[in-house]
């Protein structure tokens, strides 16, 4: 159900005319009202792997970043209903875990057992993060290669806080004849460099350039 949701989100936000994906967003609030929350969150150097999966006859390569959340809201237990895209400046958006076999987050964890021993892959995190420090989840988020044309990718990992933004669609309108709603979610954006011949992506690694909050 939560892969559902993410790819129903990623198609909508795809089909939004250019001027509402331009830059118009409204942003999130400098300061947070008493009934929004977001979470802390760690977030690790992305890397990538490179392996031959069973059945397959090349080796294949993949991204992928480590989070550590942590919910220091006045929740007990806070909602997490995560959708996460790659998107590179050629216009490509690659959505978390599409064609991610569970041999590759299996070989991420045993590679990083020593720093988390209890690494989950995100598509089996719980949709509840009790609170405290105590109860932090560290999250494997993993994207398949993307185009090796592109020089920059942002992350875009949403899920993380319940502020939502309504906006309307400049086009669409509901049984009524009022525009229909679009809803936003506040969203980590992190964006990285990539440099490099596409020939030797092999050893090709992401440059941090920028850390944002966004309404996506």
């Amino acid at each position: 159900m939560r892969i559902l949701a993410a790819a129903l989100f990623c198609t909508v936000f795809a089909a939004l005319p250019a001027r509402i994906t331009a830059g118009t967003f409204p942003e999130p609030s400098v300061v947070q009202t008493p009934k929004h929350w977001t979470m802390d969150v760690v977030y690790d150097q992305p890397r990538q792997i490179t392996l031959k999966l069973p059945g397959e006859k090349e080796p294949k390569r993949f991204w992928y970043i480590i989070l550590t959340l942590t919910n220091n809201s006045p929740l007990t237990d806070a909602d997490f209903y995560p959708s996460c895209e790659l998107m590179t400046d050629t216009f490509r958006i690659v959505p978390a875990g599409k064609g991610v076999r569970g041999e590759v987050f299996r070989q991420i964890k045993l590679k990083h057992q020593g720093g988390y021993p209890f690494l989950e892959r995100l598509d089996y995190v719980d949709n509840k993060i009790l609170q405290g420090a105590d109860n932090a989840v560290d999250v494997a988020i993993i994207w398949p290669d993307f185009d090796v044309k592109a020089k920059e990718v942002t992350l875009f990992i949403a899920g993380m806080s319940n502020e939502t933004k309504a906006i309307n669609h400049p086009t669409k309108k509901n049984a009524s004849g009022n525009p229909e709603k679009i809803y936003l979610r506040k969203t980590l954006a992190l964006k990285y460099a990539i440099g490099g011949d596409p020939k030797l992506r092999a050893s090709a690694a992401l440059r941090f350039k920028q850390k944002s909050w966004v309404m996506r």
